[in-house]
């Protein structure tokens, strides 16, 4: 039971389903103004993130990233700490792991190179979240401002080492050289053929059974271990944690380092899964969106999960949406995603009470 006296699953599944349904019947209207069927227009949606299987790979492709990043949100907002540094902590989480892949591909086998690149994105991103947290804990200094400030000096930095250092001689796009087979993570068409399944080729790759590892792990620490019970304590009364035996400085620290560390994997996805070289601007809003997803999925795992697909199927439905009709053009599909924003996020409360007396007047009569 949450706050609210409603039962978990009508928090993360009911709540966060009618907001999104709220958010495509104003979508609908949207549509109707520019002269598109929105009944047409949501089936082209669904049938281009889902109808086919290189769609459904594209799909999940972007689902990868929108879960490591809506971790990140969702560690760190179970403190109470809102970290909206995911963008650059992703984008340097990726130089971590770029920097171990190209420095190890042409010596070291994929066994070695695999978690020595995971633990380089991981520990890069993690330290780019060190200082907001030091500076929240031990400063005053408010995280979001920090955080925010953080992702502007990962993206200038990242300009600079792509043009004056990862870029080789020659090359006029800001790209790294091209991994070795031994830096590239198998995508999911070729694991399936391996035991005889046949799936369209797309961008899918093993980083996705990554996320649901980490999915699976962010849950266990949050509800089944003591330190997850210190950070779902520090981020319901902070004071009361001190009074408790819980430094609330240190572990706001240490929150922070699993949060930019989670950001950090998504590297694992768009260097080694699929791009197989560093590239610039290859977070590409990510970190901002998984914001998103941790508030549509009430910062719980399965709801992350859900909420992940969701903005997966938005963002490639959105794509063939796009590219179906001369009169919707990109800016709208961005309309579309922030308005499931808006009502999951910003109004996410809109309907608690409506919905908490209903489901409180069903139970009444059932004990009756």
């Amino acid at each position: 039971m949450n706050n609210n006296n409603l039962p978990t699953w009508i928090n993360v599944g009911v709540l966060p389903l009618l907001n999104v349904m709220l958010a495509f019947a104003v979508m609908a209207l949207l549509f109707i103004a520019i002269d598109v069927d929105p009944v047409e227009a949501g089936a082209l949606i669904v049938q281009g993130a889902l109808g086919y299987q290189e769609g459904i790979g594209y799909t999940l492709y972007y689902a990868t990233n929108f879960i490591f990043t809506g971790l990140a949100v969702a560690v760190a907002f179970s403190a109470g700490l809102f970290n909206i540094g995911g963008e650059g902590q992703a984008y340097i989480g990726g130089l971590g792991t770029a920097i171990v892949c190209l420095a190890l591909d042409h010596t070291m086998p994929f066994l070695l190179l695999f978690p020595l690149s995971l633990a380089g994105g991981m520990l890069f991103g993690a330290l780019w979240a060190l200082i907001p947290g030091y500076l929240q804990a031990y400063r005053g200094s408010h995280v979001v401002i920090t955080t925010i400030m953080f992702n502007f000096i990962a993206s200038s930095l990242m300009v600079y080492l792509m043009v004056n250092v990862f870029k080789p001689a020659g090359e006029m796009s800001a790209v790294s050289r091209l991994m070795t087979d031994s830096a590239q993570l198998p995508f999911i068409h070729d694991l399936l053929a391996m035991v005889g399944i046949e799936f369209e080729a797309s961008p899918l790759n093993a980083s996705f059974l990554l996320a649901l590892l980490a999915l699976v792990a962010v849950w266990t620490l949050l509800r089944r271990t003591r330190w997850g019970y210190a950070i779902r304590a520090l981020g319901a009364n902070p004071t009361a944690t001190n009074y408790g035996g819980i430094n609330p400085k240190r572990l706001t620290v240490i929150v922070m380092l699993i949060s930019g560390a989670l950001a950090g994997m998504l590297g694992m996805n768009e260097i080694t899964g699929y791009s197989h070289q560093l590239r610039l601007d290859f977070v590409a809003g990510y970190g901002f969106t998984g914001i998103a997803v941790a508030l549509i999925g009430r910062n719980h795992p399965v709801g992350i999960l859900l909420a992940a697909i969701l903005f997966g199927i938005l963002f490639q439905g959105g794509n063939e949406l796009a590219f179906e009709y001369d009169n919707v053009e990109r800016e709208m599909v961005v309309v579309v995603q922030s308005l499931v924003v808006l009502f999951s996020g910003a109004l996410s409360l809109m309907l608690v009470k409506p919905v908490g007396k209903i489901y409180h007047l069903f139970a009444k009569n059932k004990e009756a």
